[in-house]
Order: structure tokens, then sequence, then C-alpha cells
């Protein structure tokens, strides 16, 4: 299995791009009972091996989403009022979901650590959102996160071979 680092994932990514997006158009549309818990078993098997403090390359490169849910707790977290959270660290997307204004993530300290980690965004806690149920919707999402996250890229191409069309 290849271990790429966070710079040779957007070449490695590029060039599988059309097979793994064939892939996923394939897995679409067969009834795959087995797809989760084989995703669920992949993400566990990747992530035993993977230390995410190593790369931080999500936190350094991508802004996830943030729910309303998450500002009350963040913002609780912080000390600070919802609006001000809103107002200092948060602005809305082209799909009017509010993300983080900065990339870095303001919150990431030097050593690729969480400055709010047991508070953090419901998207930062379930990247790169290979053990999802009903991970066949989530192949577009992948096949982006394919090309930040390491552990994805392995999940996606040990995928491959599991269920080979």
């Amino acid at each position: 299995m290849i271990n790429p680092t966070p710079e040779e994932l957007p070449k490695l990514a590029k060039e599988s791009f059309v097979e793994t997006k064939k892939y996923f158009q394939k897995l679409k549309k067969r009834q795959q009972k087995r797809l989760d818990p084989l995703m669920q078993e992949l993400h566990e098997k990747e992530f035993a091996k993977t230390d995410c403090l190593e790369c931080g390359n999500c936190c350094k490169t991508s802004s996830p989403i943030v729910t309303e849910k998450d500002i009350q707790r963040i913002a609780k977290h912080l000390r600070i009022k919802e609006v001000q959270f809103v107002a200092q660290y948060l602005e809305r997307d082209g799909d009017d979901y509010y993300v983080m204004q900065e990339v870095p993530c303001v919150f990431l300290d030097t050593d690729n650590s969480c400055f709010i980690y047991d508070v953090r965004p419901k998207a930062c806690k379930e990247y790169p959102h290979t053990n999802r149920k009903k991970f066949v919707q989530l192949t577009d999402l992948t096949l982006k996160n394919i090309e930040i996250c390491p552990a994805a890229y392995n999940i996606v191409e040990e995928l491959k071979k599991k269920l080979p069309f």
C-alpha cells in the first residue's frame, strides 16, 4: 500500500480521478449491501495506523461546514456570543453554508493539533467521511477528499481491490 504525502496527493488523485469516478458510478448502480460495513472496516484499519497529527492537511487546505449546533457549542467553549463567533470566524460559502473564514484554520496549532478539538465542528469530527452510513451518497465528496487526505486516498484504493468491477 502506498502512503502518499499531502504534497503527492494532488498528483495521485488527478492520475486516478477518471478511474475512481467511473468506479464510484458503477458502485452507485449496484446495490452493495456490504459496502457500508466494508467501508467501516477499511476506515478503522486505515486509522489504526494513521496519525492525523502527522499531516493536518484537511485543516490546512479546506474549510468545513459549520452548523448552528457547532456555532453554539464552540461559542460557549470560547466564552463569546454566537454572533461574535460568526462575525469573527465564519463566512457564507456559495451554497450559503457557514464555513471558516480562513485557511489554514485559525484553530490549527503548529503541531497540527486543534485548539478546539473537544468541541470542533461535526464536519471535522467526521472527516474524511469514509465510515459514514450510506457511503455511496458521499462519493462526490470523497473524490475531493482523496486530494486532501492520505487516509481517504488509501481507503478508496483498498476499496477498489476489495470490490473490483
